[in-house]
């Protein structure tokens, strides 16, 4: 946590709304990195995320009138936006605001009246457009705020279904539950081991001892809403309908490799089927290589992130070519024990995982390969892992 993020959001607000700041509270909520289990949230499978120690930072006081005032300290451009609690748009609204909005709409859509309004300046120092979830660290951090603020009895797990059904329901984009879950109970040094059928979850020791995690940024932004994660998303839906009646399965995460191999051929279309074998081979692989961090062994750990990485990039086609290229690159440099896309894909990040005596060579490496190959640069993070949300 970098209090100095704190610091400017508090300035803004003095800045923007006035007044003695001495009333208003501070809080934060982190983005995320996924180590491995992707697009297997919403097929019912295992995801096995960590909270970051970068996020998102607010400062909120309550109003006594309904209206709502939001301003972003990373985006000056858009000023202050103002609003009201009786002006919720869902799947009809654009802009930032649009995820605090839909996270109130989804509390009172609960029953958690807001009694009256609030004014709230966020800043964050997860780079937007990057893949490491910095909506959903703000759906997290809405809720948070809300909660401290209005004493609504929520649970830090159902503030992560909340930001969900706001990201879906409000915000059109039909994510699943693995970015706010992994925000709302982050735990420092521990990933999350996480059923997202069920939401029964462990957290496990991330004991990296010589080496790194290493987030590489393409600076290709990526927009999923309206891009092909839905396709995605309909076309898992499609394969789980056709092996419910084969198989007798809920969700794809249901099957393992070879009742996937049994049963595949029921799935005509080519194109489904492969979207199906990346969602169940992923899910096992998930599974796989936890089992293989708690044993110590992170060489077979870092060996199935490669393999995450092919299938994403073959079988789920959510890569592009600045994901492949650092992939590629980082495979290349010894000391690198695994490196794969991270997050929804079509741009955002890489993760990998570097011996400490090799993060300069990885960086300069990747990074001048890069460069050549695309044509501008990529960015480099040595991430920590953090906690959950907190009032600061």
């Amino acid at each position: 946590m970098d209090l100095s993020y704190k610091e400017a959001a508090l300035k803004a607000f003095a800045d923007k709304f006035g007044g003695d700041t001495n009333d208003v509270k501070c809080y934060f909520a982190p983005g995320r990195v996924n180590l491995i289990g992707e697009h297997t949230d919403y097929n019912g499978g295992h995801v096995f995320p960590c909270a970051l120690t970068i996020g998102t930072y607010a400062a909120a006081r309550k109003r006594s009138d309904r209206k709502l005032r939001f301003y972003s300290v990373n985006l000056d451009r858009s000023g202050v936006i103002e609003t009201s609690l009786d002006d919720f748009k869902p799947l009809n609204e654009d802009g930032w605001t649009s995820y605090p909005k839909g996270v109130m709409w989804a509390f009172e859509k609960r029953g958690f009246r807001m009694d009256s309004g609030l004014d709230i300046v966020i800043n964050g120092n997860i780079p937007n457009g990057s893949g490491l979830s910095s909506s959903a660290s703000l759906e997290v951090l809405t809720g948070f705020i809300i909660r401290d603020i209005y004493g609504f009895d929520v649970k830090n797990v159902d503030l992560a279904i909340i930001g969900q059904d706001a990201e879906n329901n409000y915000c059109g984009m039909n994510c699943g539950i693995m970015d706010q879950f992994a925000s709302a109970m982050g735990k420092k040094d521990n990933a999350m081991f996480l059923d997202c059928a069920t939401l029964n979850f462990e957290y496990a020791p991330v004991v990296l001892n010589d080496m790194e995690l290493v987030v590489t940024n393409t600076n290709k932004k990526h927009k999923l809403v309206g891009s092909a994660y839905n396709d995605r998303r309909n076309e898992c839906e499609k394969a789980r309908e056709i092996l419910a009646e084969v198989a007798g399965i809920k969700t794809l995460g249901d099957l393992s490799n070879e009742d996937f191999e049994k049963y595949k051929d029921a799935i005509k279309d080519p194109v489904v089927q492969k979207r199906a074998k990346h969602a169940v081979y992923e899910n096992n692989r998930a599974v796989t290589a936890v089992d293989a961090l708690k044993k110590g062994d992170i060489e077979a750990f870092g060996k199935l992130m490669n393999a995450s990485h092919v299938s994403l990039r073959d079988d789920f086609e959510v890569t592009c070519e600045e994901l492949d290229v650092l992939a590629e690159e980082a495979w290349k440099v010894p000391g690198v024990l695994g490196s794969r896309m991270t997050g929804g894909g079509f741009g955002g990040c890489t993760v990998s995982i570097v011996k400490k005596d090799s993060v300069e060579d990885f960086k300069k490496k990747v990074g001048e390969a890069y460069k050549k190959r695309v044509g501008y640069d990529c960015t480099f993070y040595e991430v920590s892992i953090g906690d959950g949300p907190s009032v600061i």
